[in-house]
């Protein structure tokens, strides 16, 4: 989505256990070696009191209270961070961002329809991209890290969790945004990291070109 925008957003999203932290870490060393600045920020915003109450307190509060809070901090995010950076022609590119919001609340019972509405004024990012991996391959690396948070809990989540991705990103792609989906089972991080790399443009974008007017004609 670039009219009159003059940035590139990018999205990084995926379930839990999936790799995504390794790959953002590798995605950074990338561009930096590629010569290609970029802005990072992360949802719930780290810094910012609203994304910070939400990372203490989000454990506390579930279904629709949670998906109003965690909302709340994305539009504080998109006033703060995401539409300045945008409007000075910056890469930003989020880990997390609407993709996650359509997999872990839809988890925890939020209606879809009600999620829609909610993020209805979010600003829809230039390239999606949504990691996915075998549910096995999630469970086990889920099982190294440990429980962090609740929806690790559930030993059924790994697999539901990756059901709902390709449905989310089916709906970004309805919203208009370009949707990058890679499997991470049998690649590593540095792979992924490339590809990403490989689908973002290059910056400034090229301006749309302007309305032609009609060449009067003669008499």
């Amino acid at each position: 989505m670039t009219g009159g925008r003059k940035g590139f957003f990018v999205s990084i999203d995926g379930p839990s256990g999936v790799g995504k932290s390794t790959t953002i870490r590798e995605l950074r060393t990338l561009l930096a070696e590629r010569g290609v600045p970029a802005r990072w920020t992360v949802e719930p915003p780290r810094g910012d009191f609203l994304g910070d109450f939400t990372r203490s307190h989000g454990g506390q509060l579930h279904g629709l209270a949670l998906a109003c809070l965690v909302a709340a901090a994305r539009y504080r995010h998109i006033e703060t961070t995401i539409a300045p950076a945008l409007g000075r022609g910056e890469l930003l590119i989020s880990d997390r961002y609407i993709a996650s919001t359509l997999a872990l609340q839809r988890l925890d019972g939020v209606p879809l329809d009600f999620l829609l509405l909610l993020n209805d004024y979010a600003p829809q990012p230039d390239l999606a991209v949504i990691l996915t991996a075998s549910p096995g391959t999630i469970a086990d690396r889920i099982a190294q890290a440990g429980v962090t948070h609740r929806f690790r809990a559930d030993p059924t989540a790994p697999s539901r969790e990756v059901e709902l991705y390709p449905d989310a990103a089916n709906l970004l792609e309805d919203l208009g945004a370009k949707v990058l989906m890679i499997d991470s089972t049998g690649i590593p991080p540095s792979e992924v990291a490339r590809r990403i790399a490989d689908a973002i443009p290059a910056l400034p974008l090229p301006s749309e070109p302007p309305a032609t007017t009609p060449t009067p004609q003669e008499p």
